[in-house]
């Protein structure tokens, strides 16, 4: 995604804001708002926010869990599997 085509200047977000809110919604896409001409902030709708935060937390879990295989803080799936069956058993 190219974001060079969704750049407003604060003006245009404060004399437009209902309208950028309601395109944000529909397009889904981030806008850069730019003061002075340089990149100061980025808008997103709300959904396309809370599917990022959901994505950065699955890529953190991954790395975590890169992290245990590289330090070898593993363990055959074969022996969890049996440990549980056994807890599942004994309970």
């Amino acid at each position: 995604m190219r974001y060079s085509s969704q750049v407003k200047p604060i003006s245009y977000l404060k004399a437009n804001a209902a309208e950028v809110l309601a395109q944000l919604a529909e397009q889904r896409e981030p806008l850069v708002i730019t003061q002075n001409g340089e990149a100061k902030a980025v808008l997103q709708d709300v959904a396309s926010f809370e599917q990022t935060q959901e994505t950065l937390a699955l890529l953190k879990l991954l790395a975590l869990g890169n992290q245990d295989v590289a330090a070898g803080k593993v363990k055959p799936a074969a022996n969890v599997v049996a440990r549980l069956r056994a807890k599942r058993n004994a309970g």
